[in-house]
């Protein structure tokens, strides 16, 4: 109880310091991302910063403060306005007079025209008109969209007579932030989230709304009619300078943020702790099954040795006990003294020859296990080695005549042969059952290819034809890709040898999507299955062939296989004839997750 109690201390402790470990990981990588997400938005406000004050230089702007009671000047700062807003791709550009009251507007025609609105409530007037620039972000009050103003005094003759205003739309830059493991949460100075890449989290505040907060903001109408509530979240630290918030309707949050002082702004970066909770737990775990696993081997050397000593203590009691009765009755018990002897010679003769049997067994077992990998091992090269042979042989054939370009293709194919060889023997062990064996998305149609090359020289001297039928779109399956291909080999070359004889010697095979499942089915036309083994073709070392012509090892490894990348292989006989392989996978829709 002290040890699992030590243990499980010692799991904690290791638990909370791999989870910092972790989460300063993520950290840096919201410092990354938050930098980016800064320079950004810097970027952004930088490029119309200096406009305002530029177009209010304009002699169309001066003209129409001058004058404001033209029409002509006033529809001709219309025209200006909206032709310079889709210059500059700016959502809206506006001149108000002294009052607040606005004169033109680059939307002058639309349904939501800012002309004889009066906006001297926001701040971004109040400031361009005292400080010479003015500043801020709000929704619009008569757009209802939310938005970055940009103020400049209008000077004509020195005398000031207006405020020019450019509204910028920042939904572009708030877009980009989505689809990551984060989320970018831009705020006011009163807590307030103003951009976010978590639409739910607009308008809603990470501080308290306290009154004095709710004044401020409803004196300069930031947010209109908006409601505004508070994302409840609760604060924590898992170490120094590491801070975590924890949000009850979403997840939990390693936060990294970073003022913007000009634009009145903090800019959060929010990461999900969830793959670093997942990371640390995973490692503790290993650690703890490393533990446990070198805990439970020192237990069994240490029973091992505490049996040892007790067998060696009972065979030194028994030997000095049976001394003693031997010195006693040594003069009584002759005979038996004799027969004990004649006993312990036949005994040790006994465990002589149980010695040399068990030795014999394990010869046997031995040279069974060598003989079935040297037969796995000769039925799968046995295609390659054919068909290198029968490329090598053309190559030479066409050396001979001078023919190098095709030579050297067929030299190619000799390599690619070897290679795939070579691949064989590295996944041969997958042959058995692997559970751990990584699968991948596989297209169809390469594999066959790559099948047919193999196969090549034996339709070539069968005048056999494979006739395909993939469907219209590529059918991508979960499988190894060099597995898949050997049990096509496999059945393909069973199909060709079964039709040997037959009058249509054509293969057909066509695949079939179903749901979430992919059947591959090969037809031929030989003489089927016969009644009786369809329960036992993929049994190992069965084989219908003629002595010489095949191991048996085929179909028995392609069904394991198949059974490997969670799919299966069956066997029926063709109502038009011939037997009919399918071969069911999964479609590459599904998930890895399980296989891996």
């Amino acid at each position: 109880m002290l040890c699992l109690a030590g243990m499980l201390g010692g799991a904690l402790w290791l638990y909370q310091r791999v989870t910092v470990y972790y989460l300063t990981e993520a950290s840096a990588r919201g410092e990354n991302t938050l930098r980016l997400a800064t320079a950004t938005l810097r970027g952004q406000l930088a490029r119309y910063e200096r406009l305002p004050e530029l177009l209010a230089q304009q002699r169309v702007i001066g003209n129409l403060l001058v004058a404001p009671d033209t029409m002509a000047r006033v529809a001709a700062a219309n025209q200006y306005l909206r032709a310079t807003a889709g210059l500059l791709g700016a959502s809206d550009i506006y001149v108000m007079q002294l009052d607040g009251n606005t004169l033109a507007a680059s939307n002058f025609d639309t349904d939501v025209s800012f002309i004889g609105g009066n906006f001297a409530f926001r701040p971004y007037f109040l400031d361009a008109l005292s400080e010479g620039q003015g500043r801020f972000f709000a929704l619009g009050t008569t757009s209802l969209k939310r938005g970055y103003y940009f103020g400049a005094p209008v000077r004509v003759d020195g005398a000031l007579r207006g405020v020019l205003v450019i509204k910028i739309d920042l939904d572009e830059i708030e877009n980009a932030w989505g689809g990551g493991d984060y989320e970018v949460v831009v705020t006011d100075p009163e807590g307030i989230v103003f951009l976010s890449s978590n639409p739910e989290w607009r308008f809603r505040a990470l501080q308290p709304l306290t009154p004095a907060r709710l004044a401020r903001t409803g004196a300069t109408r930031r947010y209109a009619t908006t409601p505004l509530s508070e994302i409840p979240h609760q604060m924590t630290a898992a170490a120094p300078e590491l801070a975590l918030m924890t949000v009850p309707e979403a997840a939990e949050y390693v936060v990294v943020a970073e003022p913007m002082p000009d634009a009145g702004w903090t800019v959060n970066v929010l990461l999900n702790t969830a793959s670093a909770r997942v990371q640390a737990r995973t490692t503790v775990s290993v650690g703890l099954l490393l533990v446990v696993l070198a805990a439970l081997s020192v237990w069994i050397v240490r029973q091992q040795r505490q049996a040892l000593a007790e067998r060696l203590h009972l065979q030194r009691s028994a030997r000095e006990d049976l001394e003693r009765r031997v010195a006693e009755r040594t003069a009584q018990l002759g005979a038996v003294n004799t027969a004990l002897k004649g006993e312990v010679a036949e005994r040790r003769a006994t465990e002589t020859v149980l010695r040399q049997t068990q030795a014999d067994l394990i010869q046997a077992g031995k040279l069974a296990a060598l003989g079935q990998m040297s037969a796995a091992l000769s039925h799968e090269f046995n295609q390659p080695l054919a068909a290198t042979r029968n490329y090598a042989e053309n190559a030479q054939l066409l050396l001979d005549r001078g023919r190098v370009a095709d030579a050297r293709e067929n030299v190619g194919r000799i390599v690619s042969l070897v290679d795939r060889m070579t691949r064989i023997s590295r996944h041969l062990r997958n042959f058995a059952r692997k559970p751990n064996a990584k699968l991948t998305e596989v297209e169809l149609a390469p594999v066959i290819h790559a099948m047919q090359e193999i196969m090549a020289w034996r339709f070539e001297a069968t005048g056999a034809e494979l006739k395909l039928d993939l469907g219209p779109a590529p059918v991508r399956v979960v499988a190894g890709p060099v597995r898949l291909q050997q049990v096509l080999v496999n059945l393909v070359s069973n199909a060709l040898d079964a039709s040997e004889g037959a009058a249509d010697r054509s293969l057909h095979l066509r695949a079939e999507v179903k749901g979430d499942m992919v059947r591959l089915i090969l037809r031929d036309h030989g003489p089927g299955v016969s009644p009786g083994l369809g329960e036992r073709i993929f049994d190992p070392f069965f084989s219908t062939k003629g002595v010489g012509k095949g191991l048996g090892l085929g179909l028995s490894i392609s069904y394991n296989i198949m059974r490997d990348f969670g799919g299966g292989l069956s066997v029926r006989n063709h109502p038009g004839g011939g037997a009919e392989f399918t071969l069911t996978l999964r479609a590459a829709s599904a998930s890895l997750e399980a296989a891996e």
